[in-house]
C-alpha cells in the first residue's frame, strides 16, 4: 500500500500517477476500437458496418455491470484504506471479483437466451440482423470475462498501483488488435471473428490480472476465503456500484435510441455514427480516465478527514478537464475529414461522420464539470448525487433534449441532443458538489 502517494505527494503529481495509467490503457483501448472499426470497414460492407454498431450498446452494458462490484468496490475500499482498515478491504476486494463473474454468467444468459428481440430492440433491420446477430453471439459469450475485468482494473488503484491495471488493459488490446485480421479475414468469419477477437482478449487480460494479483498485491484479493462481508459494506458497494452502472446503461441506452433516431435516415447514417462516435472516443475515453483515474485519491482523503488535500484535487481535476477538453474539441473538429477516410470510401457516409464528430466536441467542452463530479460523489459514499448525475447526463435530460431537438431540427437536433444535456447537467453538478462540501466540515472550503 503506498500511502505516500495519497498523503504526501504534491495533488498534480499524485493525481497524475493514478490516473495517467487509466487513461493510457483507455486510450490503447480506443486505438483497439478504432482498429477493429477499421477493419471491419474493410470489408466493404456498409450492412456489416452497421450491424456491429448496432451492436455497441451490449458491451457497454457488460461494462455497466462490471462497474456495480469494479467501482462500487474500489469507492469503499478507498475510504477503508484511509481510515487504516486493510484487511476489511482485502475482503470487499475479494468479495467483489467472485460477485462479478457470478454476473458474468447470468448476463452471459440472458443475452443469449433473448438474442432476437434484443437484436430487434437495438434497431437491427433486415439487412443488418445477421451481421448483428453473428457479432452478438460471440460478445454475450465473452461477457463473464469482460465484466470480470472491470474488477481489478478498478481495485489495483486504491492500494496505488495503477501501472498493474494499465498493463493489464494494455495486454487485452494487443491482443484483441492481433487477433482481428486472423479471425475477420484469415478465417473468413466477418463481424463473428471480431466479437470472437474481444472475447479471448478479455479473457487473456483477466489471466494477467490474476497471476498480478497473487504476486504483487497486499491488500486487493482474490483469496475464496475472504469473500465473507458485513452486510453493512454489501449494501455500501450497491449503493455506490449502481448509480455507477446507470452511467454506462444511460450510455447504452442513449447509443440506441440515437441508433433508432438515425434510422429513418439510412444505414449510411448508422455507419456514420459507428465511426464517428469510435473516433471521438479518443477524446470522451481520455476525459473520462482523467476525471475517474482520481477517485481512489478522493476517496481516500475523505476517509482520512483531510479536506484541504480533497479541495485541492477537485480544483486541479476541474481544471485538468477544461483544458483537455478545449485541446481535443480544436484538433478533432479539423482532422474529422481525415479521419473518417481512413475508415471508408463512402462518401455519404464521409460527410455525415465529419458532421457528427464536430458536434460532439461540443460536449468535449462541457463534460468534464459533470464527469469530475460523478466521481467525486461515488469517491465520498454520495449515492443520492451520483444516481442524479447518472441518470441527468445520458438519460432524462439526454432523453428529454433528443426528443425536443429532432422534433425541431431533425437530423441536427439528433447530434445537438448530447451537447445541450451535458451543459445541463454541469449546472446541475456544480450544485451538488457544493452541498457535499457544505454538508461536509472536514471538505467545506471554496472550490
Amino acid at each position: 500500500m503506498q500511502r505516500d502517494l495519497f498523503e504526501n505527494t504534491p495533488v498534480p503529481r499524485a493525481y497524475l500517477k493514478l490516473a495517467v495509467p487509466v487513461v493510457l490503457a483507455m486510450l490503447l483501448s480506443v486505438v483497439y476500437n478504432m482498429v477493429d472499426t477499421w477493419f471491419i470497414s474493410l470489408t466493404g460492407d456498409t450492412n456489416l458496418v452497421a450491424g456491429v454498431s448496432i451492436c455497441s450498446p451490449v458491451f457497454v452494458l457488460s461494462i455497466a455491470m462490471g462497474d456495480i462490484w469494479g467501482l462500487g468496490s474500489s469507492s469503499l475500499m478507498s475510504r477503508l484504506l484511509g481510515k487504516k482498515e486493510d484487511e476489511e478491504a482485502s475482503r470487499v476486494s475479494a468479495f467483489c471479483m467472485y460477485a462479478a463473474f457470478a454476473t458474468g454468467l447470468v448476463f452471459m444468459a440472458v443475452m443469449l437466451l433473448f438474442r432476437t428481440p434484443i437484436l430487434r430492440l437495438l434497431g437491427a433491420n433486415d439487412d443488418s440482423f445477421a451481421h448483428a446477430s453473428a457479432y452478438f453471439t460471440w460478445i454475450a459469450a465473452g461477457t463473464p470475462f469482460i465484466i470480470f475485468s472491470m474488477i481489478p482494473n478498478n481495485q489495483l488503484r486504491t492500494e496505488g498501483l495503477a501501472s498493474l491495471g494499465m498493463w493489464g488493459g494494455i495486454a487485452g488490446s494487443v491482443a484483441n488488435i492481433a487477433l482481428d485480421p486472423l479471425f475477420i479475414f484469415a478465417l473468413k468469419m466477418g463481424a463473428a471473428g471480431a466479437a470472437l477477437a474481444t472475447s479471448l482478449s478479455n479473457l487473456l487480460a483477466c489471466a494477467l490480472y490474476v497471476w498480478m494479483i497473487r504476486k504483487k498485491c497486499r491488500v486487493v484479493s482474490i483469496d475464496f476465503r475472504k469473500i465473507r462481508i458485513p452486510k453493512k459494506d454489501l449494501g455500501e458497494i450497491l449503493r455506490i456500484g449502481i448509480p455507477a452502472s446507470v452511467t454506462n446503461i444511460m450510455f447504452s441506452i442513449s447509443l440506441m435510441i440515437t441508433n433508432r433516431a438515425l434510422e429513418p435516415y439510412g444505414n449510411a447514417k448508422i455507419a456514420a455514427m459507428g465511426i464517428a462516435s469510435r473516433i471521438n472516443m479518443i477524446c470522451m475515453m481520455t476525459l473520462i480516465g482523467f476525471a475517474f483515474g482520481g477517485q481512489p485519491l478522493f476517496g481516500y482523503c475523505h476517509g482520512s478527514r483531510n479536506g484541504k488535500r480533497f479541495r485541492q484535487t477537485l480544483r486541479f481535476a476541474y481544471l485538468l478537464e477544461a483544458g483537455l477538453g478545449a485541446c481535443f474539441a480544436v484538433i478533432l473538429f479539423f482532422a474529422s475529414p481525415l479521419l473518417m477516410r481512413l475508415f471508408l470510401d463512402d462518401p455519404p457516409v464521409i460527410e455525415a461522420g465529419v458532421e457528427m464528430i464536430r458536434f460532439m466536441q461540443l460536449s468535449s467542452l462541457l463534460m468534464g464539470v459533470p464527469l469530475v463530479s460523478t466521481c467525486v460523489c461515488q469517491a465520498v459514499g454520495h449515492a443520492t448525487g451520483a444516481l442524479t448525475l447518472s441518470l441527468c447526463r445520458q438519460g432524462i435530460l439526454f432523453f428529454a433534449a433528443i426528443s425536443a431537438l429532432t422534433a425541431l431540427f431533425g437530423f441536427t437536433g439528433i447530434l445537438l441532443a448530447q451537447p445541450v444535456s451535458d451543459l445541463l447537467t454541469g449546472i446541475l453538478a456544480v450544485f451538488i458538489v457544493r452541498s457535499i462540501l457544505r454538508k461536509n466540515n472536514s471538505l467545506e472550503g471554496t472550490v
